[in-house]
């Protein structure tokens, strides 16, 4: 079980760290900081954008764990779960994790004003489809066969 945590930890902070939080960070830039000291004007945008986030996150990370817990693996496609996960989340949408990832980027975008957050969430989000489609979903397939297959007619890819 430890090695699971630690492999999780390890995906999360690999996988999801660095699409929404590193590179998200370097696009940004010096507006991390000014933007505390400039634009405390737009407390309503600020808000919005760490409401969206925190529900991304909370999204994410209740992903993460029931991956864990329930698939005995992890977030990532190099170590994947042992059994399909159908509960939780995922009972509303077949990728419920990308949603999150993908909600965390919107809420920076509107938290930090950034249109160049904004096209980065839409190319993250257009790279995450094709990456369900072409290669998720195969291996889906594949590792589960039918009980996936009655899953995807059950549940849409993404809500």
């Amino acid at each position: 079980m430890l090695s699971l945590f630690i492999r999780n930890l390890i995906f999360t902070i690999l996988q999801p760290g660095i699409v929404a939080g590193l590179i998200p960070y370097l696009i940004l830039g010096d507006k991390v900081s000014d933007m505390f000291v400039q634009r405390l004007s737009h407390q309503g945008l600020h808000s919005s954008g760490a409401i969206v986030f925190l529900i991304g996150l909370a999204i994410m990370l209740t992903c993460i764990i029931s991956f864990a817990v329930n698939g005995r693996g992890t977030l990532s496609p190099i170590d994947p779960t042992k059994k399909l996960v159908i509960s939780g989340l995922h009972r509303f949408s077949r990728n419920p994790m990308y949603v999150g990832v993908t909600l965390i980027l919107i809420g920076e975008a509107i938290f930090f004003q950034s249109t160049e957050l904004w096209f980065y969430s839409l190319f993250v989000f257009v790279t995450f489809n094709i990456f369900t489609i072409l290669v998720e979903e195969p291996r889906l397939q594949r590792d589960f066969g039918e009980e996936y297959k009655t899953y995807c007619k059950k549940v849409r890819r993404w809500i």
